[in-house]
C-alpha cells in the first residue's frame, strides 16, 4: 500500500487555500486542510472539503464530445477545437460578436479565468463574459 499526502491549492475559487490530497495507490481518496498555509490556516469551506470528489467521478468527461444526429460521440481534440472555431466564426459572421457569450468557472484558476476573458474580448470580440461564482 502506497499512501501519500500531497500538498496543493484548492481548485474551487481564487482564495488559494492550502490543501493536502490523500493519495492511496495513485488515487485521490480525500482532502485535509493544510494547517501551515497562510491563507486558510487549517480551515476549509465545504467545497474545499470535497475538492477530491470530481477527480475520479464516473460521469466526469475525459474526452471531447460532438453531438451529431442527436447523439454525443467522442472525437479528437483537433476535431473538437476545429468544429468549435468554425461554429463560433459562423455565428460571429452571421449575428455579430455580441451573439456569443462566455461563461467561466470557479473550478479553473484565476489565471485561466483571465485568459478566458482575454480570449472572449480579443479573439471573439465580445464583452459578454460571466463567472459562475457571481450568480
Amino acid at each position: 500500500m502506497d499512501y501519500k499526502l500531497v500538498p496543493s491549492v484548492c481548485p474551487y475559487c481564487g482564495t488559494g487555500c492550502g490543501i493536502l490530497y490523500k493519495v492511496l495507490n495513485d488515487r485521490i481518496t480525500g482532502v485535509l486542510p493544510l494547517k501551515s498555509h497562510p491563507v486558510n490556516e487549517g480551515k476549509l469551506c465545504i467545497k474545499g472539503w470535497n475538492a477530491h470528489a470530481y477527480v475520479h467521478h464516473p460521469l466526469r468527461l475525459k474526452a471531447p464530445l460532438l453531438k451529431t444526429e442527436g447523439r454525443f460521440h467522442k472525437v479528437s481534440w483537433d476535431r473538437a477545437i476545429r468544429t468549435t472555431a468554425d461554429r463560433l466564426g459562423d455565428i460571429r459572421e452571421k449575428h455579430g460578436p455580441d451573439a456569443i457569450g462566455v461563461l467561466v468557472s470557479a473550478k479553473i484558476t484565476n489565471e485561466e479565468n483571465f485568459l478566458a476573458q482575454k480570449f472572449a474580448r480579443t479573439a471573439l470580440g465580445t464583452n459578454n463574459i460571466d463567472h459562475c461564482a457571481r450568480l
